[in-house]
């Protein structure tokens, strides 16, 4: 499949300088950004990095990496993040100086939580301060900048020559491609970009700099795990974060099939295993529920391959100090990240077997030595095999429920090759087949809001002229925070189609409140109070429109959603961007259950 391929030539009409030499410190730093292979730099204009960005235009001809302007540095964070989830491989970002840099710091958060690599540029001004100028370089001016990000970055520099820069920057692509993933920032001084440079360049070979491959695992770890699982009379799979590659999902599946076992995934992370296989035995779920707690009761042995918070599973489904009796093993790179200041490690769970490589790396050596010790034919299945109940229909009239839209969705997606860029919080999760590893992206990381936008432009961006199809649904707080993020595919001619699952409040708030309010004997009947985004309604087409989308809405029925997405779907196929206000009622039947208070301490 050809991802990352599109190109946009009739964006900007360039005169063609004469002199586009290799001549200034931000040519060099520009030339080594195209042998890297960074095809887009997404970015919010700014003074910090004028030089370099000179160099992207008069020296590289904005190609190679292409610019992508965004409105707010978050976006373009944001972009090249969803970018990440599909290639797995890091988009370049230019933010300037400290106040760019803050800016993007949600940003850059989430992409640290998901493990997504990202290649960060900022500035800051001279820092010689005889070179400033009077006010805004030296407010604009720090002596750490890094330190701003420096706990939720992999790695960060501040290069003092051009030389240096061509190794910082090498260095920082190296890092961020090198499991596990993660964000890494160069911060290139103003007065070293616009330096001329003094000596003839020497770039590296490539070749002799790749990203290393992560660490295999040991031949007597892997003996272990297959005696383990082989032995095991009802092994459970806890798939996490896992490869967007097809022939690593099938591996996955070539794995469940050998030990017979039962296999759970996450709807934070992107889609790791087929929903409709016999194995995968229930819907991939947000947080667990009694029968994912059953699961892990009757599991002897549990395959933990890089699985999201496993300590704070355990606790969810056996409860907070009851004992894991399974055995476990732990497949994950992911302490080689852990620091003192973000919490993203979670608990420390129980583990009888950890191997310190990828998921992906060990699964394939661990199938060979079970089917060493089993056979080679499939196990039959050691558990009850998934007996899905057919869906409903959606209610045709009445406004929708988040269920109803989910249905409709459903529909949509069975008959056509969707990447999902992201879902709304709350989404029905039985509605969902992942058939593909590309059919969805996973959550943003951080928890926060507004990121659905720029990591659904980044998605589409990625799978463009791939043949799949580009969609996202989001709340509508998710997309009000964030919507101007559109602007930048409008004027790229990225298309994507939108659906803003609007039920016009902050929801999953309103189900904290109602917990303070149970929990305190107060009226549960203020839970909406300072929640809604009423009076006036927010018009969300129309800021769609404002960007330069097409939409329309609100569409309140089953019926008339059903018949927005094929307008829609013709709109994305001619190559443009469609947004869909799909209204929810959160009154309706099964909406009281949503919200993230389940497992929170009264």
């Amino acid at each position: 499949m050809a991802l990352a391929t599109a190109r946009f030539d009739d964006k900007d009409t360039l005169v063609r300088p004469s002199n586009a030499q290799m001549g200034w410190a931000s040519d060099a730093m520009a030339e080594m950004l195209r042998r890297l292979d960074l095809r887009y730099i997404a970015l919010t204009p700014g003074a910090s990095y004028r030089g370099l960005h000179d160099s992207l235009v008069n020296y590289l001809g904005n190609r190679d990496p292409q610019m992508l302007v965004c409105l707010h540095e978050e976006h373009a964070v944001g972009i090249a993040q969803g970018y990440a989830k599909v290639t797995e491989k890091p988009m370049a970002v230019a933010v300037h100086s400290n106040v760019g840099l803050m800016h993007a710091t949600m940003a850059i958060f989430n992409a640290w939580c998901a493990r997504n690599p990202i290649v960060i540029l900022g500035a800051t001004g001279p820092g010689d301060a005889d070179e400033r100028r009077p006010w805004i370089d030296w407010i604009h001016t720090a002596k750490d900048q890094g330190a701003l990000i420096r706990h939720y970055t992999k790695w960060d520099d501040e290069p003092r020559s051009a030389v240096a820069s061509v190794e910082s920057l090498t260095r920082a692509w190296q890092i961020a491609a090198t499991p596990p993933y993660g964000p890494t920032y160069v911060c290139l001084d103003v007065g070293l970009q616009e330096s001329k440079l003094e000596k003839e360049m020497q770039f590296p070979d490539l070749e002799r700099f790749a990203p290393g491959e992560p660490p295999a695992p040991s031949s007597e770890a892997i003996e272990r795990a297959a005696k383990l699982l082989a032995e095991a009379k009802r092994p459970l799979i806890l798939m996490g974060r896992v490869s967007r590659n097809l022939d690593d999902w099938q591996a996955r599946i070539d794995l469940a099939e050998a030990i017979g076992g039962a296999v759970l995934t996450d709807m934070k992370t992107s889609a790791a295993f087929p929903t409709e296989h016999p194995l995968h035995v229930m819907e991939p779920r947000h947080r667990p529920s009694p029968e994912s707690a059953r699961y892990v009761k009757e599991a002897d042995v549990i395959l933990s391959l890089d699985w999201i918070d496993l300590r704070g599973y355990f606790v969810l489904t056996l409860g907070k100090d009851a004992p894991v009796e399974a055995k476990v093993i732990h497949c994950s790179v992911d302490d080689y990240l852990h620091n003192g200041w973000s919490m993203d490690h979670f608990g420390l769970p129980p583990v009888d077997l950890k191997i310190l490589s990828t998921p992906d790396q060990m699964i394939r050596p661990l199938t060979e030595a079970v089917r060493r010790l089993r056979g080679n034919a499939k196990t039959e299945p050691k558990w009850p095999v998934r007996q899905a109940k057919p869906l409903p229909a959606p209610r045709a009239e009445g406004m929708m429920s988040l269920r109803d839209l989910a249905l409709v969705v459903r529909e949509f997606c069975e008959t056509r090759e969707v990447t999902m860029a992201g879902y709304s919080l709350g989404w029905p999760a039985d509605t969902v087949n992942f058939r593909h590893p590309l059919d969805y992206m996973g959550i943003d990381g951080g928890g926060g809001v507004g990121a659905g936008p720029s990591n659904a432009i980044g998605t589409a961006l990625a799978i463009q002229n791939s043949g799949r199809f580009p969609m996202a649904v989001m709340g509508d707080g998710d997309f009000a925070m964030g919507c101007n993020a559109f602007w930048t595919a409008a004027h790229m001619g990225i298309p994507l189609l939108v659906v803003i699952a609007n039920n016009r409040v902050y929801y999953n708030d309103v189900a904290h409140q109602e917990r303070m309010a149970v929990v305190r004997d107060r009226p549960v009947e203020n839970k909406f109070v300072g929640q809604e985004m009423v009076h006036p309604a927010i018009d969300l087409v129309g800021l769609a429109k404002a960007q330069g989308l097409q939409g329309e809405g609100p569409v309140e029925s089953a019926t008339a959603f059903r018949e927005a997405l094929k307008r829609g779907e013709a709109i994305v196929n001619a190559g443009g961007l469609y947004v869909i206000d799909a209204r929810v009622d959160v009154g309706a039947p099964g909406e009281g259950n949503r919200g993230h208070t389940s497992g929170r301490k009264d």
